[in-house]
């Protein structure tokens, strides 16, 4: 590696209670205006499925199609599913349910599943960012449960790649909350040089 460009890390861990499946996207030098583009765009796509409220038993293709309208209005496609179902010990993925337009099944409160959405641009450079989500029942109207996801993924988004011109306030404020979010729950486990470096990560925009 050098000190320019883009590093994407798809990681994860297996834990007695679960597994986790994250990406992130961190520059090794000055981004470009057109890096910060797209990454900021792929940040949106994130946002605007991650904070999605839909009655329960959405199909996964009908949800899908929330987080690629940002790539869209760019001209530019995801190609692969924008999430899959996370299941235990190894079962990293697993449905039934997951975010493809091939995708039929409902969305029920209790499934783990992630939100990555991406580009990526042959010989050039490519952005991912990934969060694990719980189904949950947001509210219950005359028309029935309405269900909302729940973040369960902690870990800095890079701020020099996000630019903020193109974030609307709704989607400024997911992302403070965010990151004020980060950094309370994994502060206690750090220490304090951890701590400032963490906390530098997480500052708001």
């Amino acid at each position: 590696m050098t000190a320019d460009g883009l590093l994407l890390v798809d990681s994860g861990g297996q834990y007695l209670d679960g597994t986790t499946d994250i990406t992130r996207v961190m520059s090794l030098g000055t981004p470009t205006d057109e890096e910060k583009r797209v990454f900021t765009t792929v940040l949106k796509s994130l946002i605007h499925l991650s904070t999605a409220r839909f009655p329960e038993g959405t199909e996964g293709k009908m949800l899908d199609a929330i987080a690629r309208e940002p790539l869209w209005q760019q001209g530019w496609q995801c190609r692969h599913g924008i999430g899959h179902g996370v299941g235990h010990f190894l079962n990293v993925h697993e449905g039934p349910q997951g975010f493809s337009p091939r995708i039929a099944a409902g969305f029920s409160p209790g499934s783990v599943t992630t939100i990555e959405p991406g580009v990526y641009f042959e010989g050039s450079f490519g952005v991912r960012l990934e969060n694990m989500v719980i189904t949950t029942i947001a509210e219950t109207t005359e028309f029935g449960n309405f269900c909302a996801f729940e973040t369960i993924t902690w870990c800095p988004i890079d701020l020099t790649l996000v630019n903020t011109d193109m974030l609307n306030s709704d989607e400024r404020d997911w992302l403070n909350d965010y990151h004020q979010d980060t950094y309370a729950k994994l502060a206690p486990c750090l220490n304090k040089e951890e701590r400032v470096w963490l906390l530098h990560k997480t500052q708001a925009i």
